[in-house]
C-alpha cells in the first residue's frame, strides 16, 4: 500500500514542480530580458542569466517615449479610482448589507444586472458624455465612468452581512450618527475585504487599456499599458529591451501592492464566499 500511495504523491509533487515552472519561467524571462541587449535577446540558445543592459534599456526607453509620466498618470488614476471605489462600494455594500428601505431588493438586482453588460456596449455613450463634459485627456475620464461597480458592491455586501447588527444598535444607542458608525465600526471591521478588494480594483485600473486608450489621445497623459502597446506598433522599430524593461516597471507597484496586503487578501476574499 505505501508503494502506490508513494508513487502518487510523488506525481503529484513532480506535476506542481513542472506546473509552477511553466507558469513562472514567463515572468522570470521578462526580468532576464530586460537586462540584455536586442542582440542576447535573440541569441540562439537563449541567455538564461541576467546581464547588465537594465539601466541602457531604461534610459533609451525614456528618451524615446514619455514612460515617467505614463507611469504618474498610472498611478495617480489607479490610486484614486481604487480609494474611491473602496469607499463607495463599502457604503453602498453597508446600506444594502444592513438597512431596509423600499425597493431594496430590486435595486440590488438592478445592480447585479448591470454586471452581465460588456463593457463594448457603454463605450460610444460613455465617449459622448465624457466629451460633452470637456474631459477627454484628463484623469477623471478614466477615473469615474467605473466607480462603485457592480461587483464592489456585491462583495462588500456578503461580507457585510456577517457583522453583527447587535453592535451597530449598541452604536446607535450611545448616540453614535449613521456616518460615525459607518466610519469608526464597519470600516474598520472590514479590513480584509476592503484590502481583497483593493488588489483587485488597483489591479484592473492598472491593466485596463481599452477606455485609456480610446479617451487619452494626447501622448503626456496616456496611461502606461497604453504606452507600452505603442511601443510595438507595426511599421516601426521595436527595441525588446526597453519594451520588457517597460514592462518590469509596470508589474512592480502591482507586486508591490501585493506583498503589503497579501495577508488580507485570502481571508477578505474567502469571507466573501462564504457570508450571505
Amino acid at each position: 500500500m505505501k508503494g502506490p500511495s508513494f508513487l502518487k504523491k510523488s506525481a503529484g509533487y513532480l506535476f506542481l514542480i513542472i506546473a509552477s515552472i511553466a507558469s513562472v519561467y514567463p515572468f522570470y524571462w521578462m526580468f532576464v530580458g530586460s537586462t540584455l541587449s536586442d542582440s542576447d535577446i535573440f541569441q540562439s540558445p537563449p541567455k538564461l542569466l541576467p546581464s547588465g543592459e537594465f539601466m541602457n534599456n531604461i534610459t533609451g526607453l525614456a528618451d524615446s517615449a514619455p514612460i515617467w509620466s505614463a507611469l504618474g498618470n498610472s498611478l495617480l488614476i489607479s490610486t484614486i479610482f481604487t480609494i474611491a471605489t473602496l469607499y463607495l462600494c463599502a457604503i453602498a455594500g453597508y446600506a444594502f448589507a444592513k438597512y431596509e428601505f423600499k425597493g431594496k431588493n430590486i435595486m440590488f438586482v438592478i445592480v447585479l444586472v448591470t454586471m452581465m453588460l460588456p463593457h463594448q456596449v457603454t463605450l460610444i455613450p460613455l465617449f459622448k458624455m465624457i466629451i460633452g463634459f470637456g474631459w477627454q485627456d484628463q484623469p477623471q475620464a478614466v477615473i469615474l465612468p467605473a466607480l462603485a461597480n457592480a461587483f464592489g458592491v456585491f462583495f462588500m455586501r456578503q461580507n457585510m452581512m456577517s457583522i453583527p447588527t447587535e453592535m451597530i444598535e449598541a452604536a446607535r444607542i450611545d448616540g453614535a450618527s449613521e456616518m460615525s458608525i459607518f466610519h469608526k465600526i464597519i470600516l474598520p471591521t472590514s479590513l480584509p475585504p476592503l484590502a481583497a478588494l483593493g488588489i483587485l480594483s488597483f489591479i484592473q485600473q492598472w491593466g485596463n487599456y481599452l477606455w485609456p486608450l480610446i479617451i487619452l489621445q494626447n501622448r503626456e497623459s496616456t496611461t502606461l499599458p497604453v504606452l507600452l502597446s505603442q511601443l510595438v506598433a507595426p511599421g516601426q522599430v521595436v527595441y525588446y529591451g526597453q519594451v520588457l524593461a517597460g514592462t518590469v516597471i509596470s508589474i512592480v507597484p502591482v507586486l508591490i501592492l501585493f506583498l503589503l496586503l497579501q495577508k488580507y487578501f485570502i481571508s477578505g476574499i474567502y469571507g466573501g464566499s462564504v457570508k450571505g
